[in-house]
């Protein structure tokens, strides 16, 4: 079996460059968005609780933590990892959990879970088809998602609605699923993004520096290159148009009715 390759690792294809030179380009507006950002995670702390922030570490959820922070809001945070998170990945969380006023939990998978998938597909699984690569997203991610969420009312993301046309029609506060989910980013550009992390002095992923503007597991992302769309590096092998990991998938109508019937049957 031949595995693909990333187009380049940190460091090859380009010098490091710092992203907040690189992107740091507020928009006119950038003073209402903040506010409003501000307000609604002030929002979902008073109404929504108990809610937790999910982080993946990536530019848009440290700026959410640092306004988490600076707010004091009681909103945990929670990251997963998925025990195939790059180094750079695994610093930035363990500085993050030494430097953050807000809890910051880490769920992981169940390891005989993750052992029992390598022993049955092999350590390259992910590169053989779509379905065994969501196979391994479920074990290292939506189910520790499940465990983070549990009896929880609502949470929040980074999802932005420049990111990708499958986000195009993100809302800062979406309740078509089971929880409410809080995108306090949904109207950010990227340029906002740095912006806010340059002018706050917000700590973030040195991966960032190499080109890396959606980060997940080590063996699923890589670098862009110019013009390439902003998560064309993550699973970049696969043909599909939709670059998800089930996460933030919409559900389909009949996915929201048996979900939404499972939400009231439940005590959470």
């Amino acid at each position: 079996m031949t595995v693909p390759h990333a187009v380049s690792t940190p460091g090859e294809a380009a010098p490091a460059a710092r992203a907040t030179k690189l992107h740091a380009k507020p928009s006119a507006d950038f003073d209402t968005k903040l506010a409003a950002t501000q307000a609604l995670l002030r929002q979902a702390a008073a109404e929504a609780a108990p809610v937790t922030q999910a982080s993946s570490l990536g530019a848009e959820d440290v700026v959410i933590t640092h306004i988490i922070n600076a707010l004091a809001l009681p909103i945990p945070v929670f990251v997963l990892d998925t025990g195939a998170l790059h180094d750079e990945t695994l610093a930035l969380l363990a500085r993050t959990r030494a430097n953050s006023r807000a809890p910051v939990n880490v769920y992981r998978p169940a390891p005989e879970s993750v052992v029992q998938f390598i022993a049955r597909e092999g350590q390259d699984a992910m590169y053989r088809s779509v379905n065994l690569r969501k196979a391994c997203c479920g074990i290292r991610k939506m189910e520790p998602l499940a465990r983070a969420l549990e009896g929880q009312r609502a949470w929040i993301t980074g999802l932005r609605r420049e990111q990708s046309d499958a986000r195009a029609d993100v809302t800062a506060i979406d309740i078509r699923e089971p929880r409410i989910k809080f995108n306090p980013l949904a109207d950010w550009t990227w340029g906002d993004v740095w912006h806010y992390i340059a002018t706050r002095g917000v700590d973030y992923n040195a991966l960032h520096d190499h080109f890396f503007p959606s980060i997940g597991c080590e063996p699923c992302t890589r670098a862009i290159s110019l013009g390439e769309d902003f998560r064309a590096g993550r699973w970049w092998w696969e043909s599909s148009d939709l670059k998800e990991c089930g996460l933030h998938v919409k559900p389909s109508a009949d996915d929201h009715s048996s979900a939404l019937q499972t939400h009231e049957e439940s005590p959470a």
